[in-house]
């Protein structure tokens, strides 16, 4: 059995798990926390890039055992800052894709790391092997972390920090990452595991070796679906979301999805390319793939557009742009029932085991 605590900004319960006695129980938990919710490459009042952390442990040791950071976007280091997680505690990082929305802030998580951990441990990246597209660029996760200091290195400034300290690793925080790359199928395989937390992950489309992850545990699963789309990119078809992340979601306790909201479709006045707009998954869409899969807790991350925002970068959206209820209206139109999280960075949730 689960309990489920909502954290808002700040941490503060809103509900708890009480033993009988009125004690506090010293359970499994699993936080999923948001840190950063932005939609795309554009900035809008400062919210970080799109990234998820997902961390297990007891409630004694505030879910703290294992830490995975899903997606690192910018300003991920000082988001995880604000949650008193300091970046030599993330035990494993797991790319979606190579989008830079979605990968930049690695390289500030990995030079803080060789500035004053060089001793280690090293961090595990977890992504897709290369894949070449048919227009014969190559997608490359494991390139884009083998030179992940490769403007430092060529500045000087490495150089000039290992003349300060020798004990630095000298080829600079590529050094301190292990990267473990996966070829996705169309089911379910194991990536990473740690303990009693296992990550398993699946292909998805949206760009070439794009994939999508879920997190189990005894306090319960999360599915990080990142940006995947319907395999299919563009009408007709029966949904907008991906048929392996509903694979892959099929009765977990949380899914946690990039979403697109249809005001943003070619029916409306946004002017937003019809391409990218197929290439998301909308909210009702993802309401309708949660209540097919049992899922309890859908998690909208990535708005497009962002809360509050009256644009999309340059696409017009309205004078006030859109708020969570109209994101959960879209959601709630699919008939979908469950508990529905919208919110800016550092939205958190809590699943507690009994």
């Amino acid at each position: 059995m689960k309990h489920v605590k909502r954290l808002g900004l700040g941490g503060a319960v809103i509900a708890g798990l009480m033993a009988a006695s009125g004690a506090a129980v010293a359970a499994p938990c699993l936080d999923v926390i948001l840190t950063g919710v932005q939609g795309g490459p554009p900035v809008f009042r400062g919210q970080a890039g799109a990234g998820t952390l997902v961390r297990y442990g007891s409630e004694e040791n505030n879910c703290s055992d294992v830490m995975l950071q899903f997606d690192t976007g910018r300003g991920t280091t000082q988001q995880l800052s604000k949650l008193g997680v300091p970046a030599g505690k993330i035990n494993a990082v797991f790319l979606t894709h190579v989008h830079s929305d979605h990968s930049e802030g690695l390289a500030d998580l990995m030079q803080l790391r060789w500035h004053f951990g060089s001793a280690g441990p090293k961090v595990d990246m977890v992504c897709s092997d290369d894949v070449t597209t048919p227009k014969g660029y190559t997608m490359s996760c494991r390139a884009y972390g083998e030179n992940i200091g490769a403007a430092l290195i060529a500045s000087g400034e490495m150089a000039q920090r290992l003349a300060e300290n020798p004990k630095r690793l000298p080829g600079g925080p590529a050094d301190l990452l292990n990267i473990m790359t996966f070829s996705p199928g169309d089911d379910p395989g194991t990536v990473w595991e740690k303990g009693d937390v296992k990550v398993s992950a699946i292909k998805s489309r949206h760009v070439a070796g794009h994939a999508s992850y879920r997190v189990d545990t005894p306090a319960g699963s999360v599915v990080i679906g990142g940006d995947a789309g319907n395999d299919t990119p563009k009408p007709p078809r029966d949904s907008s979301t991906s048929a392996q992340v509903e694979k892959l979601a099929q009765g977990a306790d949380v899914v946690v999805h990039s979403v697109i909201h249809p005001i943003m479709g070619p029916d409306g006045v946004s002017g937003f390319p019809p391409p990218i707009y197929y290439r998301q998954s909308t909210a009702t869409d993802l309401g309708a793939l949660s209540k097919r899969a049992g899922v309890k807790h859908l998690m909208l991350t990535h708005h497009i557009p962002p809360l509050g925002a009256p644009r999309q970068g340059p696409y017009p959206v309205s004078k006030t742009g859109l708020t969570a209820d109209d994101y959960i209206g879209a959601v709630r139109d699919s008939g979908y029932e469950g508990d529905v999280v919208v919110g800016p960075d550092l939205t958190k949730l809590r699943l507690v085991a009994e």
